[in-house]
């Protein structure tokens, strides 16, 4: 009797050169499909490297008087971007005020997303009452105003980089929050959470260990997403003169200078162009990483 003879396997055929990725790998390639994603990518490095490496190179502090108040842009090459009302360098601004903008957009977004996954995966994990309680909280932060609380918590304390930090990933967490619920609901009754707790691992060891890492990929693309919401708020925060007045940032180079807009549009416009680039090439990067972790485009 003839034996029957399966057929080999894409991988072990000689004559096949395509092999099975990771799912690193797999990722990245669909990451870089997407070319939005790829720019701002590459738009975030740029910015990453102009704020680490521009103070040093150009030299001139961002306190410091250099010319005349007032002075129009592309005029005058010791102040190339202007200077603002009190004569400081627009460009030297530019260079130090990043770093303190993603800063405080990435803390902030350290801030919610701590919170956010803690409430979510006790929620999702445990269900019941607790359940119940974490998801009425959850709400209650969701129909509060996110700016007005801002302002509050802002107010209440010294205003001071610190205190915008903790007040924007107070009032930013709701979202990742109902997000990792329903990833730690989904993920808790699957076989290896199971196999896991039948083998005598407890709920600290199977939320950190067993389900945790397999709901990090939409996590992260969330984080991304908060980042930009949280340089906006500190902008909006700046603008409104609740920020740290002694801490250069592109919002409060903007808040400083809002009332001589009309003579000085410049000390404006070059911050908000630095703003809108940055929260545009996070927004770019969550979108790509959304696709990236999105199992049905690696199909494609």
């Amino acid at each position: 009797m003839a034996m029957h003879n399966p057929e080999p396997s894409p991988v072990a055929s000689p004559g096949r050169s395509v092999q099975a990725l990771s799912p690193g790998r797999e990722a990245w390639h669909v990451f870089r499909s997407n070319r939005a994603a790829l720019f701002g990518l590459i738009l975030l490095l740029t910015l990453a490297a102009t704020m680490l490496l521009g103070p040093a190179l150009y030299g001139v502090k961002a306190t410091e008087i250099v010319a005349p108040p007032f002075k129009p842009p592309f005029i005058d090459p010791a102040a190339w971007l202007g200077t603002d009302y009190l004569g400081r360098d627009i460009l030297a601004g530019m260079l130090i005020g990043g770093r303190a903008t993603v800063l405080v957009g990435l803390s902030s977004a350290a801030v919610a997303v701590t919170i956010g996954v803690t409430i979510g995966a006790l929620a999702g994990f445990f269900g019941g009452w607790v359940d119940t309680l974490l998801s009425r909280l959850t709400e209650l932060f969701q129909v509060l105003p996110p700016l007005l609380f801002a302002m509050v918590l802002v107010t209440l304390f010294t205003p001071s980089l610190y205190v915008v930090i903790f007040a924007i990933g107070v009032v930013a967490w709701t979202g990742t929050s109902r997000l990792a619920r329903s990833e730690f609901m989904r993920l808790r009754h699957m076989e290896y959470t199971h196999a896991a707790r039948a083998m005598g691992a407890g709920p600290a060891r199977l939320m950190l260990r067993e389900i945790l890492p397999n709901a990090m990929p939409p996590l992260i693309v969330s984080a991304t997403l908060i980042i930009g919401a949280a340089i906006l708020f500190e902008a909006g925060l700046s603008f409104l003169g609740l920020s740290d007045a002694n801490v250069m940032s592109w919002g409060m180079m903007i808040g400083s200078n809002r009332r001589n807009i009309l003579e000085c549009w410049w000390a404006v416009t070059f911050p908000g162009v630095g703003i809108f680039s940055t929260v545009l090439a996070f927004s770019l990067i969550g979108d790509g990483l959304n696709d990236a972790f999105n199992p049905k485009l690696h199909r494609r």
